[in-house]
């Protein structure tokens, strides 16, 4: 599969701008709880209620729980 085209052009102090799709694919909601979170191992984003939190590096950190699926 390829990527799809991503039209741009260089404006006139040099810098390359891409467009895209404004806004955030992570949408906010009404309470705390079903905020998404990274998992600090694997790096996707999961409702808080499905991360844990283990020592890693000197602090408290966010992961999956009970097991990344890498």
């Amino acid at each position: 599969m390829s990527k799809p085209v991503t039209k741009s052009a260089i404006l006139d102090d040099g810098l390359r701008y891409k467009s895209k799709v404004s806004g955030s694919p992570f949408t906010s909601t009404a309470y705390v709880g079903a905020s998404t979170m990274s998992c600090f191992l694997c790096g996707k984003h999961r409702p808080r209620t499905q991360l844990t939190t283990r020592k890693l590096l000197g602090k408290s950190q966010a992961v999956c729980s009970p097991k990344c699926e890498k």
